[in-house]
Order: structure tokens, then sequence, then C-alpha cells
């Protein structure tokens, strides 16, 4: 038993692309990529508001 080949590898490939076209892997790949981007962002602290941008100051 050893690695999947080349060969192995296209089959796989077809047999996915037949059963969910490419428009929807297509849509899943991009949106895998805004998760990615999304989580790099949060890591680095990109995404994270100023205190005083979002709350409004107190009203007495």
């Amino acid at each position: 038993m050893g690695s999947f080949s080349l060969t192995h590898w296209l089959i796989v490939l077809v047999v996915v692309l037949l059963l969910f076209g490419s428009g929807r892997i297509a849509n899943v790949m991009k949106e895998m990529g805004k998760g990615v981007r999304g989580f790099k962002d949060g890591l680095s602290g990109k995404d994270e508001a100023k205190p005083d941008d979002k709350i409004p100051p107190p009203t007495a």
C-alpha cells in the first residue's frame, strides 16, 4: 500500500468535477480564501476596532 500516483489523483479530480461542477468548486475555494484571510487578519489584529469607534459615549 503506497501513496497515490499521478493517475490516481487525476481520476479523483475528474470524479470531483463531475459530482460538484466547476462553478460550485470555484465558489467553495473563494469562500475558503475569504475564511483564511479573515483568520490571518484576526491573528494580526487588523480587524479590531478602536474601543471609542463603535461604542457611543455614555449619556447622563
